[in-house]
């Protein structure tokens, strides 16, 4: 699973998902890209279960870039627990997504293929998303979802 080989500090504040994404909002790898409509956290295990549902639809064709990284602690308190004794411990990693995002890549497959192969990456995610080509930023040919 995707997490940091190494910190500066362990523990991090939620911070905040206000406005566009302002790097990262156009395909530039591949063919076809998989974008963010709203802003979340998604997971490591949220980004290895889509890897997983390209790479079974892709059969050993073409190349898949995963553009996102989870590196952004989520720290839990156990459950029962009282209140106080200080920030609880880091249970898991996500990646921080805002709107226009390109979490996904594809690249050497046919379109009718890459764009199946990123509907099914797509319900591994707990955001919307759309599948957007290369050349249409606004991706009108995949509104239909």
């Amino acid at each position: 699973m995707l997490m940091p080989k190494r910190v500066k500090y362990r523990k991090q504040q939620r911070g905040r998902m206000r406005g566009k994404a302002l790097r990262g909002a156009e395909v530039t790898f591949g063919e076809f890209g998989l974008q963010a409509l709203e802003p979340g956290w998604v997971s490591a295990r949220q980004i290895e279960a889509a890897r997983r549902a390209l790479v079974r639809v892709m059969r050993r064709r073409g190349k898949a870039w995963i553009r996102i990284f989870p590196d952004h602690p989520y720290t839990q308190k156990p459950p029962e627990t009282r209140m106080g004794k200080g920030k609880g411990g880091v249970e898991y990693w996500v990646a921080v997504v805002k709107p226009g995002r390109i979490m996904l890549e594809l690249g050497g497959l046919p379109q009718a293929i890459a764009v199946e192969a990123l509907h099914q990456a797509a319900y591994k995610f707990s955001i919307r998303t759309k599948v957007v080509a290369r050349g249409d930023m606004v991706g009108e040919q995949n509104e239909n979802e």
